[in-house]
């Protein structure tokens, strides 16, 4: 595939929490082992590594990813539990995915999806 996705980002006033929060949801690890203190996010075998960067603290935060989880409502109660808010509840998509979207604790949207196998 041309120019494929192998990277994502996250600007976030307040990156600390941020990475917290993804790291508590998804288990992902994270670590600033860089010339510039960037946390890096290391998403798991088969993932795409990402990093969380500060952002300015009136600017909103903002992302482009699209996470894949085995099972999306649990998922959706994991982060509602960490302090996520539902913006789209979990739904059936006619190709047989399933996705909801959610806001984390910063204001953050971001997307969770189960593929149909």
């Amino acid at each position: 595939m041309p120019h494929p996705v192998v990277r994502w980002q996250i600007i976030s006033p307040d990156p600390d929490a941020t990475a917290r929060f993804y790291g508590q949801l998804f288990d992902w690890r994270t670590t600033q082992d860089n010339a510039l203190g960037y946390r890096e996010v290391k998403a798991g075998d088969g993932g795409i590594d990402g990093g969380v960067w500060p952002g300015p603290p009136q600017e909103r935060p903002f992302a482009q990813l699209f996470i894949e989880v085995p099972n999306v409502e649990e998922h959706v109660a994991r982060a509602t539990g960490l302090g996520a808010k539902v913006l789209v509840p979990p739904s059936a998509l006619p190709d047989g995915d399933v996705m909801a979207v959610l806001m984390d604790p910063v204001g953050l949207p971001f997307a969770i999806c189960s593929r149909k196998v």
